[in-house]
């Protein structure tokens, strides 16, 4: 784990001097991403400077020094990640003549780049990776990025000079950067409370797209990021041959292809733990783990004291029936808020997932004690985890038959009231609920079902599941919702179950967007690698193969998962109801944070800066601290946009 920087200048009017100063003032402002060592690599005849900060994982010693050039002196390379197949690369290589210096996956990757090309390399790799390749002999930059997109890779244009960095604070000390803000990445916040690939915070940079190939030649027209593998396609293929096998294959065959999935994320050189909540996918993840190593496993986990947020006990009860070494801290509200000053920094553009503030804390706790840590992360989007899945789906059942007027009547019906009158109607009720519903506000509910059933279409009606300010053009000054997989038609699959289309919109943007940003930033802002087993391409395309009935059964998602896990930790430990991984926001938005909040939400203020309209967020403000309704979710996205653009 790593982090990269570089720009390819035209014209090459740079001294290698000057160019090795830049390049070092990029890499500077990652430090965090990499402690361990640092290198830069420039040619001024050419134009390409290349900058790498390195977190020693793998081949301790020198020779893992990047810049990296290859064996024949035609590339030079700086790489981010893991690629976890690099010994059966190996294998497959030295049958060519290849011959090693270290032990790195860098030098695998600079072998099989000279032997089967970028392209085909590529395709080749498991793993998590961004890297930038100079191609010495043809003079042209190959810019790459890993199939779902874990490790982040920003690029764009200064003038004629094609810059790109890990994170976007290392663009910033190129000469010539503006960093004028984008209003449709606001617009973007706003709605999904991230801002969806490709778009960034800055007008006319890009992330790199997930499976995306950029090759530059420094010519005067600008390439577009080519696909060397696509989750559509995926998915399209492996939902039309199914897996005919009986439950029982289907669960062997899961755990056979995950036990390996884990077992090539073990390699290390330095210590090793795992996060471990005490949910399905973590809890599978450390039980393979612990059955393939032969002293326990580090584990850790953080709680919290308000019951409804913590999932510590049952992390520790199964770290306990597994045998791990197990950590774990319970965090006072003060732990969590000291965090909020540091995310603008952490994230380096608005980021309005709350669960940022656990996955730091429990990042941090890690790195005391490991220096790599494997996640459950992906197991929702791969084997139906979301609640959203269920409902969803069960929601469009029942309303596509109505015709349009009787939907909209009905809606109309339903918010007739307000949400704290219909909170306030229903209260006496709430007592005899399961007490995971006992918080959950009805008014809130009614009324958001509303909203469903004025759409017109599934995934219309997916849509405003999943979003949050639904007209954000109405909010932010100038801004429009960007282009989405959410509103590209031409990109969906051709699948015809409803629930496939949802997991397939989250694989494509909720998942690399915010669940992998989250978990990037969150532990690179400590020095940790985070490795997640569930996105071995074999494990996924084996996902996709499943039946919808083996990873649903009855109202239970992860079906196959479950039986999986059930042969290592017994079932009366896993078997809850799921709770997420958060924190009370709403209720510090009326307590600690209050005086916080408004100071960033007031009104002049808002105005001044030019990027909101007052109006409709200082409503949502007066009717979250009324208690009215629990606007917690919008009003985070405003929040994490005004503290990101106080730091500027």
């Amino acid at each position: 784990m790593c982090g990269i920087a570089g720009f390819f200048t035209i014209p090459r009017s740079r001294s290698d001097d000057e160019m090795r100063q830049i390049t070092t003032r990029m890499t500077d402002a990652m430090v965090h991403r990499g402690p361990d060592d640092a290198g830069v690599w420039t040619d001024a005849d050419t134009g390409i400077a290349l900058g790498h900060r390195r977190l020693s994982i793998l081949d301790l010693s020198p020779l893992g020094h990047q810049p990296m050039q290859s064996a024949d002196g035609r590339f030079m390379i700086v790489f981010n990640g893991e690629i976890y197949n690099f010994q059966d690369l190996r294998a497959e290589l030295e049958p060519h003549g290849h011959t090693w210096r270290g032990h790195s996956d860098t030098e695998i990757m600079l072998a099989a780049f000279t032997q089967w090309g970028v392209l085909e390399a590529t395709k080749k790799f498991n793993g998590m990776f961004a890297f930038a390749l100079w191609d010495r002999q043809e003079r042209v930059l190959h810019l790459g990025r890993d199939r779902l997109g874990e490790k982040p890779l920003y690029y764009g244009w200064v003038g004629d000079t094609l810059v790109f960095g890990s994170e976007l604070k290392v663009l910033k000390p190129f000469p010539g950067f503006s960093g004028e803000v984008n209003r449709d990445a606001i617009a973007g916040l706003l709605n999904l409370n991230y801002i969806p690939d490709p778009h960034s915070i800055y007008k006319g940079i890009h992330k790199l797209t997930p499976a995306g190939l950029l090759t530059w030649d420094g010519s005067s027209q600008r390439p577009q990021p080519q696909l060397y593998w696509n989750v559509r396609s995926v998915i399209e293929t492996s939902v039309s041959n199914p897996y005919t096998g009986s439950d029982h294959d289907a669960v062997n065959e899961l755990e056979r292809l995950l036990l390996d999935a884990v077992k090539i994320r073990m390699i290390s050189d330095v210590p090793l733990g795992a996060f471990l909540s005490g949910g399905v996918d973590s809890s599978t993840i450390v039980a393979l783990m612990q059955a393939q190593s032969s002293k326990p496993v580090r584990t850790f986990t953080i709680g919290f004291h308000e019951k409804d947020y913590n999932e510590a006990i049952f992390a520790k009860e199964v770290a306990q029936h597994l045998g791990t070494d197990h950590t774990e801290m319970y965090v006072t509200p003060k732990d969590a808020l000291d965090v909020i000053p540091g995310i603008p920094h952490m994230f380096d553009e608005p980021f309005s997932d709350y669960s940022q503030i656990p996955t730091y804390l429990v990042s941090k706790i890690a790195r005391q004690h490991v220096t790599v840590s494997l996640s459950g992360d992906a197991g929702d989007e791969l084997f139906t985890g979301y609640e959203r899945y269920f409902v969803g789906k069960s929601i469009w059942d029942r309303i596509r038959p109505m015709p349009k007027f009787v939907r909209n009547s009905l809606a109309g019906a339903m918010t007739l009231l307000q949400p704290s009158t219909i909170n306030t109607l229903v209260s006496p009720a709430h007592k005899l609920l399961p007490k995971k519903y006992q918080h959950v506000s009805v008014g809130d509910k009614v009324h958001k079902l509303a909203e469903v059933l004025r759409t017109d279409d599934p995934v219309h009606m997916y849509h405003n599941l999943v979003a949050h300010w639904k007209q954000p053009h109405e909010v932010v000054i100038g801004g429009r919702q960007p282009a989405t997989a959410l509103t590209d038609h031409t990109g969906w699959p051709s699948v015809a179950d409803f629930s496939h289309r949802m997991m397939h919109l989250d694989m494509e943007t909720y998942l690399p967007s915010d669940i992998l940003v989250k978990v990037d930033r969150a532990a690179m802002a400590v020095s940790l690698e985070g490795r997640i087993p569930l996105l071995d391409p074999r494990v996924m395309e084996f996902a996709w193969r499943l039946p919808l009935s083996m990873k649903q059964r009855g109202n239970v998602g992860k079906w196959v998962l479950r039986q999986v896990l059930y042969k290592h930790v017994p079932q009366r430990l896993i078997d809850r109801p799921k709770q997420g991984f958060s924190v009370p926001i709403g209720y510090w938005l009326r307590s600690e944070l209050k005086d916080w909040a408004e100071a960033l939400l007031d009104e002049s203020r808002l105005k001044r800066e030019g990027y909101f309209n007052p109006a409709p967020i200082r409503q949502k403000w007066k009717e979250h601290q009324q208690g009215h309704r629990n606007w917690q979710y919008y009003l985070w996205d405003v929040l994490m946009f005004q503290a990101w653009l106080e730091k500027q």
